[in-house]
C-alpha cells in the first residue's frame, strides 16, 4: 500500500466528526436555566420533532431530576402529532440537564461534554437546570420512533441518567 495512503486513511475515518462537532458546539451558550430566557425559539426540524409554542401544548409532564442520577419518570409514551410541555425539576443539589435526541447524537454529545465540561445549552430540545430550579421544553413530536433524553453533564450520562421516549405513529 502507498505510504501516504496508509498515513491518511485513519484521518478519513474522523471526517464525520468534523461535521458533527461544530454543530454540537454551537448548541451551547453561557446562561443557566430555561432556554426560553435566551430569546426566540429557533424551530428546526429534528428526527425527534420540532420546537413548539407553549400555547400549543396539549399535555404537561413533570420530569424530576435527582442526584442519584435518575429521571422520574424515565419513560414517556407520546402519540405522533402531540405537543408536550416537559417541566423539568431539579430536586438535587448539583446542576442537571435534559437533552432530547437520538441515542447516537446523545452519545456523541456526551463525549463532547467530557472534553468541554463547562458548556451550557441554548437549544429548544435542551434545558440546563440549577439545583432547586425548573425549566421547560415545549416539543412537538411530529415523527414516530424511539428517542431518548439524558443529562450530558460529565459523569451523569455514564452513571445512567437517561430516559426513553416512544412516539407511537398515528393510527
Amino acid at each position: 500500500m502507498n505510504p501516504l495512503r496508509r498515513r491518511y486513511i485513519p484521518l478519513l475515518a474522523l471526517a464525520p466528526l468534523a461535521v458533527l462537532l461544530p454543530r454540537l458546539a454551537s448548541a451551547h451558550g453561557d446562561q443557566h436555566g430555561n432556554h426560553a430566557a435566551a430569546g426566540p425559539v429557533v424551530k428546526e426540524q429534528k428526527p425527534w420533532g420540532i420546537a413548539a409554542d407553549p400555547k400549543t401544548a396539549t399535555r404537561s409532564v413533570e420530569i424530576r431530576m435527582t442526584d442519584d442520577m435518575r429521571f422520574t419518570p424515565s419513560h414517556l409514551d407520546v402519540r405522533e402529532g402531540e405537543t408536550l410541555r416537559l417541566r423539568v425539576v431539579n430536586r438535587g443539589k448539583v446542576m442537571h440537564e435534559i437533552v432530547i435526541g437520538t441515542p447516537e447524537e446523545l452519545q456523541a454529545h456526551a463525549e463532547l461534554m467530557k472534553k468541554h465540561p463547562d458548556m451550557e445549552h441554548e437549544e429548544p430540545y435542551m434545558a440546563h437546570v440549577s439545583p432547586g430550579r425548573r425549566g421547560d421544553i415545549v416539543w412537538h413530536f411530529n415523527r414516530p420512533g424511539d428517542f431518548q433524553f439524558a443529562c450530558l453533564i460529565p459523569g451523569h450520562f455514564e452513571a445512567g441518567m437517561r430516559g426513553s421516549i416512544r412516539v407511537k405513529p398515528r393510527s
